[in-house]
């Protein structure tokens, strides 16, 4: 029997709704053979249930994990943190054992379940979009199963769900079903809607997405899809819509007149900061059309006109990136949305900027917020004989698809040219580009043979802890052998997603870090193969799975945490659970091995500002905290009222060592309260209304003192309340730890003022300041060493109070190849 005709054992599991649908069945020419299922409504406890149930569900069925051939899970769309839970256990599960990932819609799963009740006809499947929307999805259903009678998944308003349906001349036909008619069944009926499923066909159900599945094919390999080939690196959630900070950046984009940051002299301090990409507005068209006719000039077709541009780039489902370095526009890319496929209107990039993978990094861009919109494939024309553009668009994924003849003018033809999405990622620097969404090699990846010496090598290290950090921005992970050597460490930056946005948005974190996940993981386990001298290591190579479980935004945390326990499912891997602040503090032993408590530990990050009194390993007492912004959230918000991008603490530093840090005044908040709480509310807050001041008098700013002063505001107050607490206590050792504690001048005031003191100072190599796995290994390792693991039950904590999960254990002195 051929493997497309092969039976196999498939574990199908569904979190997009209040249902948690899990069952395995066994599927084969004769059809679907349910074997057990675990349904059950669990709201807001996926997380905690799913893996525990996926393992019961296998173990009524007389199967272990090793008999399952393929995983499938429901794709949505439902609740956004919901989806995720279930794809990223699923990617777990599927890179712990090595088998297939396959996504079905969860709409078609509730119509093949009111299918499986006998209902016949036309079925509405009324999805709860939360909102006040709903995803609405029209079926035929007849003995043979539902026919969707839709291209795409679409998010509407209720009221307008019902008007359109209440429209059809077949309306008294449509029988409904759908999780969103507990909110909206008395609407459907005052507009005359009788017919409906029963209830228990209103939620998807394990044995719908297996009948979903087989009625699409996918399982049997019949689909030429890329989406389809059971790569878990390609399965993503269905989305409907732009996160809500995307939408209000789209209704911001139609803005007429510049941003006021635009008299500060913002362009002129730009010269150093890094080429970064951001969505089109109004106020860039003029720059665009003079790039757009310098690009094309001497083409043989016109460039696109000021007045076209203006016209396209406020329009919804019109896509436009830009590129800008020092202030001026360098490349931009565009496209349109029609229904499933986003048509390719436009790219460019200055001459001299070439060869710089810009094009590619805006196509991705636009390709991406397309997917956002429904496309699932793009389609673009290129003249021929044009090779530079040609090699690009190959490398992205196009094929050609068809000639237009004189297209660009007589002798001048056209490739039409189409790709699936996502693009193929050109750039897996994680510096210049997101992580690979692709696997680096075809699924699934198997090892080549290994010779003694190697095994030795791999043996000699000792236990090998994967470690798995997602609490904010990047998906990073890292190997750590028992010895504390760190053989791989990779860090997937979000950078380019938020910078338009001037911080985090927790959708957009969520969102590409069930993307960029499982090509983390691939990366980590080559880097760490290269360690030991082979090609890769394969998961039963390692001996536990640590993961920062808190604290952290929680849409990103249940990503690296439904990951890490479906991999720990899949492999029999002990699972443990890491604080990421933690982390952060016991980084410091990268530089200072044999620091020991008691000491004072200064952490500051995007997201925490606390003094700790670290009284013993596991012991810690934390003496105060911000009450409101955090250090980092105040040097970003002030970046973003300067126009200065994000992340804003790096261009500040960069800027302040140009300035004088007394040329202003600004408040040094709560330096002598008398405890060790921080305010940095009041400081932005000044810092925001000197500059609107400055900007309304018509002044410009001098950046680089500006910079400085509201630098020298936030150090001074942090080492004076760190002074206080080594004096309080008595420690000879002080550390820093978090993303703030790469600030130049933070460290230094550090080492000048607690030098003068006798006090030794830590700090953090540059490499383990910011959010990384690495770190993450080190509490990991001593976790697994001392035995303190965490149930399969484990959920993210977004508050999780340091010191938990803490072992008492010493830590093993880390050492990483920098």
């Amino acid at each position: 029997m051929s493997e497309a005709t092969a039976e196999k054992i498939v574990l199908a599991v569904d979190t997009s709704t209040d249902m948690l649908a899990c069952a395995v069945g066994r599927l084969g020419e004769e059809g679907v053979e349910l074997l057990a299922s675990g349904d059950h409504l669990c709201r807001r406890h996926a997380n905690e249930e799913l893996v525990t149930t996926c393992l019961d569900v296998l173990g009524r069925a007389d199967l272990a994990m090793a008999d399952v051939d393929a995983v499938l899970v429901g794709r949505g769309p439902g609740s956004f943190t919901g989806v995720r839970i279930g794809i990223a256990t699923a990617k777990g599960l599927a890179c712990g054992l090595g088998r297939a990932l396959y996504g079905v819609s969860t709409l078609d799963a509730v119509a093949w379940g009111v299918w499986a009740h006998g209902v016949r006809g036309l079925v509405g499947v009324v999805g709860d979009a939360m909102r006040r929307e709903v995803y609405p999805a029209l079926y035929e259903v007849g003995e043979d199963g539902p026919v969707r009678l839709f291209e795409v998944e679409a998010v509407v308003k209720a009221p307008d769900a019902i008007e359109a349906w209440a429209a059809r001349d077949d309306a008294g036909e449509i029988a409904l079903a759908g999780d969103g008619l507990k909110k909206y069944r008395a609407q459907f009926e005052a507009a005359g809607f009788s017919r409906f499923a029963d209830e228990d066909a209103w939620h998807p159900a394990g044995e719908g997405l297996l009948r979903a599945a087989a009625a699409s094919g996918v399982l049997r390999g019949v689909s030429d899809s890329p989406v389809d080939s059971g790569d878990p690196a390609l399965v993503l959630p269905i989305y409907t819509r732009l996160s809500d900070a995307e939408e209000n950046e789209r209704t911001r984009l139609g803005l007429k007149e510049p941003l006021s940051a635009a008299v500060t002299g913002v362009d002129d301090a730009l010269a150093g900061i890094h080429c970064q990409l951001r969505p089109m507005t109004v106020n860039d068209v003029r720059a665009v059309a003079e790039l757009e006719a310098s690009a094309f000039a001497g083409a043989s077709h016109a460039p696109w006109s000021e007045q076209a541009f203006n016209d396209d780039v406020t329009q919804r489902g019109h896509l436009w990136w830009v590129a800008h370095d020092r202030g001026a526009i360098i490349g931009f890319a565009g496209g349109t949305v029609v229904a499933d496929e986003l048509q390719v209107s436009d790219v460019a990039v200055a001459e001299g900027r070439r060869h710089e993978g810009i094009a590619g990094r805006l196509l991705t861009r636009v390709a991406y917020d397309a997917q956002m919109l429904g496309a699932t494939c793009a389609i673009l024309e290129v003249e021929v004989g044009n090779e530079p553009a040609e090699h690009l668009y190959e490398r992205l994924g196009f094929a050609e698809v068809g000639v237009r003849p004189n297209y660009y003018g007589q002798g001048h033809d056209a490739r039409i040219m189409r790709a699936g999405l996502p693009l193929a990622d050109l750039a897996p620097d994680a510096d210049r580009d997101p992580a690979p969404r692709t696997s680096i090699r075809p699924w699934p990846i198997v090892p080549a043979s290994r010779g003694d010496e190697a095994r030795e090598r791999i043996a000699a290290a000792g236990p090998l802890i994967l470690s798995v950090e997602s609490s904010c921005d990047e998906t990073a992970m890292a190997v750590t052998d028992s010895h504390g050597v760190v053989c791989a460490s990779v860090v997937a930056t979000q950078i380019d997603f938020h910078a338009r946005f001037g911080g985090v948005v927790p959708e957009i974190a969520s969102r590409k870090h069930t993307e960029a996940i499982v090509g983390v993981l691939e990366e980590t386990l080559a880097q760490a193969g290269a360690h030991f001298g082979v090609d890769t290591l394969a998961p039963d190579d390692l001996a536990a799975v640590g993961v920062t479980a808190g604290p952290g935004l929680v849409g990103a945390l249940v990503v690296g945490v439904a990951f890490s326990k479906g991999l720990c499912a899949a492999t029999g891997l002990p699972l443990i659970a890491v604080h990421h602040l933690e982390g952060h503090l016991m980084a410091n032993l990268f530089e200072t091995p044999d620091l020991k408590p008691p000491f004072v530990a200064s952490l500051v990050s995007g997201g925490n500002t606390m003094l700790v009194h670290v009284r013993a390993w596991g012991d810690y007492e934390v003496l105060g905290t911000t009450i409101d912004d955090a250090v980092g959230e105040a040097f970003d918000k002030v970046a973003k009222a300067l126009g200065l991008g994000y992340p804003g603490g790096p261009v500040i530093s960069k800027l302040a060592e140009k300035g004088n840090r007394k040329a202003i005044h600004f408040p040094r908040a709560m330096m002598h309260s008398g405890d060790y709480s921080f305010s940095l509310s009041g400081l932005k807050t000044s810092v925001i209304t000197y500059i609107n001041n400055e900007n309304r008098a018509g002044r410009p700013i001098n950046l680089p003192d500006l910079a400085a002063s509201f630098e020298a505001a936030v150090v001074d107050v942090q080492v004076a309340k760190a002074v206080t607490a080594v004096e309080q206590t008595g420690v000879s050792d002080v550390c820093i730890g978090g993303g703030v504690s790469a600030n130049p001048a933070l460290r230094e005031a550090y080492r000048r003022r607690f030098g003068r003191m006798g006090v030794r100072v830590t700090v953090p190599p540059l490499a383990a300041c910011g959010d990384n796995a690495a770190m993450i290994g080190i509490p990991a390792l001593r976790s697994y060493l001392a035995g303190d693991f965490a149930p399969l039950t484990l959920d993210a904590d977004p508050n999780a109070a340091l010191g938990t999960w803490s072992s008492s254990a010493a830590p093993v002195p880390p050492h990483w190849e920098r």
